[in-house]
């Protein structure tokens, strides 16, 4: 292109932007700035984001089909928010909903129905959406939201909730991205663009044209055919200095959602659980024996126990196990939760999404006369609107009958488990039952698990050299043994699953099992403590006092220093400390456990191994 031309396109945009009215809106702190372009030429609007003056988002595209152009703001409503919530449960107790906000007012010639644009400017980023508040009917056919980039900015890019994350530039992208989209931008910051609140509505991921470069733009699955009135899911645009912010911040994805709806949330218990590999009458009363001595709340009876889920015959109403997952078929229900009730320990049952459908008004009232816990959602359909909200419906009516809920397969959060707590957790996740590698398992903290809980399952004995007993040089790729209980600390999920492959036979003999049996999966206070994308990353979390610390490199070993300064300065702490031991340690899992003495001003030297990690429990003396 000629040096003339460019010129002749640079003044054109500053001749057009200088027609333009500009609203500003800034986050409490002041850091974040949204900036609203008002009457252009063809009556677009149009905005952009900047933190502390750097550009995030440079001037790009608002609005929906039918309201894309000739559009004209009428009025303008300014609102602040301050408040603390308590949640039910959560990575911390409390979560301060702080914002300043703006509702734009729009109106379009020749329409008698006005459109408004909610945007929020919070200190962890911005959020907006369109609202429709009228009874005229609509067709949502697009979205004309972009998010433009500046240039050099790189993503962590994954095609559907399941995959592994490839760090990609924002050009040529081969297919769509999965949502939260994590971004480092040329001058330092980082950001995420998020998706909340999308509870009757279809799934929107992001694309990038073929020949265009930095420019993001909304993907919606399907049409919204005839809908009012209607308000979009929060486009969530996350912003920090640091990778650790952004996850630190994740509870903005929650504030945008209604509150608990929920009045009596005292059956609601998260917990530990395992799960039933041979579907017998004797082996689950074994496993729940197992259970109670390892002080594991939950059992859980996966696929296979009413028959084979791929069967529209397979009836959840009743115990009929599929002969491919067993040889025998006398399970019976009933008389396991009731033996269960006898240990204190609670029964969740898998049940397909295909069974759901048939049968979810029927088996709900029988689950509870049973005394079933939860249900765990299987094959989901993801997406579309239909499904979108059946599934949050059906999420509402266990409520009605006091049963919990883990949704698994492409489901992914967008903090409906804030206005309904018994949605407990979801997979939409590269879990660990997939054996992802160590590069995996340090991106995934500053990706998926932004949007909320990740059931990743922890699979501790699962290797086959620790079930047949190699040397250890015979062993695989895959995590260590305390990269593996590090996972259950840095991986949220209030229905935590432990020894995924694994049966109480294979879980004896090694020492530091009893980290599990003190694991909390619900946390009074969590704090970030470093990490960078891909690499590595450290977590301290509290419950009743108790800190529970897990760090975790990638494929390569790593040696660092670990400060415990987030521990209160007026009091001392004994710490429990688990790390991959080598052959020095005769052991199965060769985990190295010892004990120490610490405090505030503690630094704790850590020598992780390839795919490795550190657990640690500190306690006050």
């Amino acid at each position: 292109m000629k040096k003339n031309t460019i010129t002749l396109l640079l003044l054109l945009i500053v001749i057009l932007n200088l027609t333009a009215k500009e609203y500003k809106l800034l986050s409490p702190n002041g850091n974040l700035c949204f900036y609203l372009q008002d009457e252009r030429p063809n009556g677009e609007l149009a905005y952009e984001i900047k933190y502390k003056d750097q550009p995030v988002i440079l001037l790009s595209s608002m609005g929906i089909s039918g309201w894309e152009n000739k559009l004209e703001l009428e009025k303008i409503k300014d609102t602040t928010n301050d408040e603390v919530w308590k949640q039910v449960y959560g990575e911390r107790a409390e979560v301060r909903d702080h914002y300043n906000q703006k509702t734009f007012i729009v109106k379009k010639t020749g329409r008698g129905d006005k459109l408004n644009i909610e945007v929020r400017a919070y200190n962890e980023g911005i959020a907006f959406r369109y609202v429709n508040a009228g009874n005229g009917y609509q067709t949502i056919k697009s979205e004309n939201t972009t998010f433009v980039t500046p240039p050099e900015t790189y993503c962590w890019f994954a095609p559907f909730a399941q995959s592994r994350y490839t760090y990609l530039p924002i050009r040529d992208w081969p297919g769509e991205s999965e949502r939260p989209l994590t971004m480092k931008l040329k001058n330092g910051l980082y950001t995420c663009l998020a998706e909340a609140e999308m509870v009757n509505y279809c799934r929107t991921k992001f694309v990038v044209n073929k020949g265009e470069e930095n420019i993001i733009r909304c993907k919606m699955y399907e049409n919204i055919e005839d809908i009012a009135p209607f308000a979009t899911p929060w486009r969530v645009i996350m912003v920090a200095e640091k990778p650790a912010e952004l996850l630190a911040n994740n509870d903005i994805i929650l504030n945008l959602n209604a509150p608990n709806k929920i009045k009596d949330t005292s059956w609601i218990k998260p917990g530990k659980i395992f799960r039933i590999t041979r579907l017998t009458t004797e082996a689950a009363k074994k496993c729940i024996d197992f259970a109670a001595e390892r002080s594991i709340e939950y059992v859980h009876f996966d696929a296979g126990w009413y028959g084979s889920e791929t069967s529209r015959d397979s009836d959840p109403r009743k115990s009929d196990v599929d002969p491919a997952r067993c040889d025998v078929n006398d399970l019976n229900i009933p008389e396991v939760t009731a033996y269960a009730k006898t240990k204190g320990i609670g029964v969740w049952l898998y049940v397909n999404q295909r069974a759901l459908d048939m049968y979810l008004d029927e088996i709900l009232p029988l689950y509870q006369s049973w005394g079933i816990a939860g249900i765990k959602f299987g094959f989901v359909h993801v997406g579309n609107v239909k499904w979108t909200y059946w599934l949050h419906e059906a999420v509402k009516k266990c409520a009605a009958h006091n049963l919990m809920v883990d949704i698994h397969d492409e489901y992914r959060p967008t903090g409906f488990s804030r206005t309904y707590p018994n949605l407990l957790t979801q997979e939409g996740i590269c879990g660990n039952e997939e054996f992802p590698d160590g590069n995996t398992t340090t991106t995934l903290p500053f990706t998926r698990f932004i949007c909320g809980a990740g059931d990743a399952t922890i699979c501790y004995f699962h290797r086959r050299e620790l079930k047949e007993k190699l040397p250890l040089n015979a062993r695989s790729l895959e995590s260590t043994a305390c990269h593996q209980l590090a996972l259950s600390i840095i991986e949220y999920s209030p229905l935590q699953f432990i020894y995924w492959y694994d049966s109480p036979e294979d879980v004896y003999g090694v020492p530091e099992i009893a980290f599990f049996d003190q694991l909390p999966t619900v946390w009074d206070d969590t704090k970030v403590l470093n990490g960078e994308i891909g690499e590595n990353i450290s977590i301290a979390r509290k419950k009743d006092g108790v800190w529970f610390v897990g760090c975790i490199t990638n494929n390569d070993a790593r040696k660092q220093t670990l400060a415990l300064d987030f521990l209160d300065p007026a009091k001392k702490y004994e710490m429990t400390l688990y790390t991959d031991g080598g052959e020095k340690v005769k052991t199965r899992t060769h985990v190295a456990v010892e004990t120490k003495q610490v405090n505030t001003k503690t630094q704790i030297k850590l020598d992780m191994l390839p795919r490795g990690g550190v657990a640690m429990i500190i306690k006050e003396k």
